[in-house]
Formats: structure tokens, sequence, C-alpha cells
């Protein structure tokens, strides 16, 4: 995810030029408080003072970091090389929006490098606040905590208190999925970004499991989670195809709403279904928690629909990372019809 105070102005369907002066000054305060709270891993691995668990989380993300660059060949500079203690459980929290009836987000601009489909906010109450307003306006709002985010590059990001005690593979992959931002990033198309990010972050953890001598057992792990989330990515896909076949049709607005809870209701179960396979693993029993709404689905595309195309260009470059990212980076040069058909071309050799 990219800082959203970062992402420039561009006209894009349903979005709105964010000037609000409030909503800059918290994006800018929140990120330095942040950032000027960091403190450098080398010295806190060498401070006493610090516990033995963070220090060895430390350390692990350091190595991390090095194979981040070295063999993923991604940015070689300051970020995650500092580490700040947030006293919450996540540095930021996302806000969602989109019709009632549609599944076309909300989309914000602001003045450096594009439009995005979410407005962060450094506060929880600031962004129950901004969705309550936007459930005022009829929209069906998802409020999201967030534990890492980019600057693209602009700022050192650090290792954060909200992700460091992640599970080994998610750890490199949160931290492999941020730095691809640093990478490759088109303004205003998100669904690119974030899926190049998703993808590589696959990659990048396979490749780092499989680097260790004893990682046998960390990748059967990871492969069982990856095939959950992918079974339960799929899921949510099919709902969110069956939303968009129901919105197109020329029906009553009140037939609309009550199929919309239907679909929905038949997700719960379908998720029952599918948690009872998975022999109890309850591992997104708290999405389902939520009251569920059409922004939810909306968020899923963004970060998974493109991940098959960018899988597909990846076997084409034959797996060789520097011509992978010389493949990504004259897509994102193209115009914006002509990545979307190139995508959907690499996404059939992929099925």
């Amino acid at each position: 995810m990219a800082l959203p105070v970062l992402a420039a102005c561009a006209s894009a369907t349903n979005a709105r030029l964010d000037l609000s002066p409030a909503y800059y000054w918290q994006s800018i305060r929140g990120h330095l408080a942040v950032w000027q709270s960091a403190q450098p891993v080398d010295r806190l691995i060498a401070d006493s003072a610090t516990p033995e668990v963070l220090r060895e989380r430390l350390r692990l993300a350091q190595s991390i970091r090095r194979f981040a660059s070295d063999t993923l060949l991604l940015p070689d500079n300051g970020s995650y090389t500092r580490y700040s203690e947030l006293g919450r459980p996540y540095v930021v929290w996302n806000v969602q929006a989109t019709p009632e009836l549609s599944l076309e987000p909300r989309r914000w601009c602001f003045p450096v490098a594009g439009c995005v489909a979410y407005r962060g906010y450094f506060s929880r109450e600031a962004a129950e606040a901004e969705a309550a307003a936007l459930r005022a306006e009829g929209l069906d709002v998802q409020v999201s905590g967030i534990a890492a985010y980019s600057t693209l590059g602009w700022f050192d990001d650090p290792l954060l208190s909200s992700f460091i005690r992640y599970a080994e593979p998610d750890l490199a992959r949160l931290i492999f999925h941020e730095l691809a931002h640093q990478l490759v990033y088109v303004p205003d198309d998100t669904r690119f970004n974030e899926s190049f990010a998703t993808a590589l972050e696959e990659i990048g953890v396979l490749k780092w499991l499989g680097a260790r001598g004893d990682g046998r057992a960390l990748i059967d792990r990871w492969e069982q989670q990856r095939a959950r989330r992918t079974e339960f990515i799929e899921l949510l896909m099919s709902v969110r195809d069956s939303l968009q076949a129901l919105y197109a049709q020329v029906l009553p607005v009140e037939h609309k709403r009550q199929a919309k809870l239907d679909i929905l209701q038949a997700l719960r179960e379908r998720y029952r279904l599918l948690r009872e396979r998975w022999g109890g693993d309850g591992a997104y029993d708290a999405w389902f928690a939520q009251p569920l709404g059409n922004a939810h689905f909306a968020a899923i595309g963004l970060y998974h629909d493109h991940v098959p195309a960018f899988r597909a260009l990846y076997r084409l470059e034959t797996e060789s990372l520097p011509a992978f990212y010389r493949a990504v980076r004259e897509l994102a040069a193209l115009p914006a019809e002509a990545r979307a058909q190139r995508l959907a071309a690499l996404a059939a050799l992929g099925r």
C-alpha cells in the first residue's frame, strides 16, 4: 500500500480531487511521527535493554532485507534498516467506499502520484469518522487496519511494531511487497501496483525459504497457507462476480437489495464449508466477523486481479528477475487501455 498523500491527481471514474488541509496535515504529521521515532536496527540489536524476542526479530528482518536487495534485486536503500514502536496495532486505517448497488470504488486523487481507491488515516477514530460521513451519503464502507505502507522511496520506510512479530514467511512477504512499490509504481493504477507487488512477494518468499537449509517444513506450511489464501480469494471473487452481474440487471432497487443480502448470506455458508474442509482453520474468521458490503469485494480485486498475468509474465521471462522487471516496466509505460489488454492476454496464458 502506498501512502495516500503521495498519490497524484488524475481523471478517474468516481474520483475526487482531495484538497482537504486537515487530511493532508494528519497524513504528514502521522508519517513524520512514525519516521522520526524510528531507531537504527543495528543500535537496537546491540542495546542490552532491547528484549531478546525483539532482538531476534530484528536480526531476522535484517537478513530478509539483505536478501531483498542481493537476491530479489529490490531497491538497496535505508528502508527497513530502522525500527519504530507504534504503541498501536496498525500504522494506518484505510477507508474504502462504494455505492450501495455498485462495486465501483470511490477514488481520491492527490498531487504527486495518482488516484487511489482508499483514504488512509493514522488514527482509527479519524478513519471511523470519515467512514460514518461516507455511510451518511448512502455508501457501503470498509475500514481496514493496515500494518505497513510504502512512501515509494521518498522516505526510508522503517520496520514497525505492527508487523515485526509476524511469522517468518509473512514478515518476508510484507517487506518484499512494500519494496516492490519502490521498484515499479504506476500513477492512477492501484490494481496494477498491488497485483505486481503481490506477485513479487510470492516469488520472493519461495526464494527466501528455498535458500534456507532447514526451509522445507516452512515451505510446506507456506504452500498450504498460500493455497488456502488462494481458495479464500477465489471465493470472494466469485461473490464479487455475482454482485456485479446482479447490479448490471435492470431490476427494482428493493429486489437488488434483497438479492445482495442473499448473496452475502450464502457466502458465509460457503466459507463455513471451506473452513470445515481445512480442518477447522479459522484464519479468516475475523474477516467474516465484520458487517460485509460492496467495499470489501472491490478491495479484493485491487490486490489480486492481475496476479495471474504477472505470474505468466515471470514464466515467459524464464523466471529471470532482471528480465521480469524490464517487462513489468514496459507494461507500466503503456497507455492504460493497452496495458489492460496486455495484462488480459497474459492472464489467459496462465489459465
